[in-house]
């Protein structure tokens, strides 16, 4: 048994555009049913979605025979609980709030084996390694890893250069929601002077040679960011699309508008 590459890390590498969606329901079940919706990576939340660490091996497991790439987001920094999501297979992981260059080297540092790091070894328990079932295991980890940081503040945007430029960051993904807090417009992720720092970020992230993320869900905005570079992004949110489609068709049917006539 063979080290599985990461696809996903030599997409952010090569510039391909990468569409993505939250999964925030938290299970195994809808998990699979989203996946072959032609999306391709899904990010099982860790920060706001109700996810543990049994939920989030649930959902590895079962998106495991398909081809989108899964990425992680972790609730915090934590370098314990970045271990453990690594032994349980995850090859990317998206950290939000990182602020400082310092918090990337760190994080960084928690993602690989020493001397580059300080994860811990515990191959014989770890699901990423197959049980000490993948011969090269070791020759393979550090470089299958992918690490994907999320810069969502004013701190951050000041320091953006030097986080970019922390060696074992592969993207810097933009955050307008905290990043609309953090400029003083909570809840408006859209105001033009919010919209105007993502995309400056944007530019800047490219132009230090870094993959650059961002989340929106709608399509026009994500082609203007697109054209400025932003080669990954997430699009939709599985609980807001579940939603939704629900507020539609109760909407439908109590406007009189009449069943379609679909199957199910």
């Amino acid at each position: 048994m063979r080290m599985p590459l990461n696809a996903f890390k030599r997409a952010l590498a090569e510039g391909r555009t990468q569409i993505g969606l939250f999964l925030g329901l938290g299970h195994a079940w809808s998990a699979e049913v989203l996946a072959g919706c032609g999306y391709d990576w899904l990010l099982i939340d860790g920060e706001h979605g109700p996810n543990d660490l049994r939920s989030i091996l649930a959902q590895l497991q079962a998106l495991a025979a398909h081809a989108e790439h899964v990425v992680v987001r972790t609730p915090d920094h934590d370098a314990a609980r970045i271990k453990q999501l690594l032994d349980g297979g995850v090859q990317t992981l998206m950290v939000p709030m990182v602020a400082t260059a310092e918090q990337a080297h760190a994080l960084v540092r928690a993602m690989h084996y020493p001397p580059q790091g300080v994860r811990g070894v515990g191959t014989a328990m770890a699901r990423a390694a197959h049980w000490n079932g993948v011969g090269d295991y070791f020759q393979h980890a550090d470089s299958e890893v992918s690490l994907i940081v999320q810069v969502e503040s004013v701190e951050g945007l000041a320091q953006l250069e030097q986080i970019a430029a922390v060696p074992g960051v592969d993207g810097v993904f933009i955050g307008p929601a905290d990043l609309a807090a953090s400029m003083g417009y909570l809840g408006q992720p859209g105001h033009p002077e919010v919209r105007t720092a993502v995309e400056q970020a944007l530019t800047r992230i490219r132009a230090c040679g870094k993959a650059a993320g961002v989340f929106t869900a709608d399509p026009v905005l994500a082609a203007s960011y697109q054209a400025l570079g932003a080669s990954f992004m997430l699009v939709g949110v599985d609980t807001l699309l579940l939603r939704g489609a629900a507020s539609n068709l109760a909407g439908r049917f109590k406007q009189g508008a009449g069943a379609s006539g679909a199957a199910y």
